[in-house]
């Protein structure tokens, strides 16, 4: 786990845990492909200890030989007890993290001060159950309100090829095509059960028992208009169920934005969107 030291002496902020989403590690906010400072640097600035950990069997994690029996609930827990260490923290939490943060937050109320979702998964008692079946889930594979579904075969890790990268992550005009090997190298092998649970596929996803509990501490969700498994309708409606706060980055003027927020050419813009939000609540 990267740590990030405060840069301002004197100020006595939350600290920050980021959490990475699915086929990532903590690198993602450690720096953008193109070399500009990533969003752990930028909140370190602002005064707040920033954590960065990687997911169990993810990049300097250990369990990489467990990966294909690595559960989304196993992820939560080795989580929970780095914030459990740390907090209370405001937690950052992307794609397929966001169902982790949530979880964290039921179980643990008192080490979550706050969470901000980047286009974050919903808990799955959000979600339709999908089928547990591959030819039933490819019919759905572009259904945006589904979250253009894949599933994932249990008996290997999943590696996310080429033409996934650039249908879900690098799609969006923000991105920095002339770094994409350099981002492409930083992507990783997932776990296909942690996968399938992303989606709900059987019904198996992370369920909250209590969504009130997790709505208790103030919340942002931030999407942008390029991201294909996040569409308005969907991220809006997953932050009312929440009593969270949603910014749709067009509504502010920042325009070209897919999944990949924090690596995208504006992504500066974007932390100062999360920080101002921060300094709004007191936090």
């Amino acid at each position: 786990m990267d740590h990030l030291p405060p840069a301002c002496v004197g100020r006595h902020l939350l600290p920050v845990v980021m959490i990475h989403g699915g086929f990532h590690t903590g690198v993602s906010y450690l720096g953008t492909p193109d070399g500009r400072d990533g969003w752990a640097q930028l909140f370190a600035a602002r005064g707040h200890a920033v954590h960065v950990p990687d997911w169990p069997g993810h990049g300097r994690s250990p369990g990489v030989e467990n990966l294909v029996r690595l559960t989304t609930h196993d992820v939560a827990t080795a989580l929970a007890t780095v914030i459990d260490a740390i907090g209370p923290a405001i937690v950052v939490a992307h794609s397929a993290g966001g169902p982790i943060a949530w979880w964290i937050a039921q179980h643990h109320p008192d080490k979550v001060a706050a969470i901000i979702g980047i286009a974050p998964g919903a808990p799955a008692n959000l979600l339709n159950p999908l089928p547990d079946d591959p030819a039933a889930i490819e019919t759905m594979r572009h259904d945006r309100e589904a979250g253009c579904p894949v599933y994932s075969p249990l008996d290997r890790p999943v590696s996310a090829d080429r033409t996934f990268i650039n249908d879900f992550w690098a799609s969006s005009p923000r991105f920095p095509r002339d770094a994409l090997e350099s981002y492409a190298a930083s992507v990783v092998p997932d776990s296909p059960i942690v996968l399938n649970e992303r989606f709900n596929i059987g019904g198996r996803g992370l369920q909250l028992a209590s969504l009130s509990v997790v709505g208790q501490r103030p919340i942002l969700i931030v999407t942008g208009e390029h991201d294909a498994r996040h569409p308005k309708s969907v991220d809006q409606a997953l932050a009312r169920r929440l009593n969270a706060d949603f910014t749709w980055l067009p509504d502010i003027g920042l325009n070209g934005n897919g999944h990949m927020l924090m690596i995208e050419s504006n992504s500066h813009e974007v932390a100062s969107v999360l920080i101002r939000w921060l300094e709004s609540r007191n936090l």
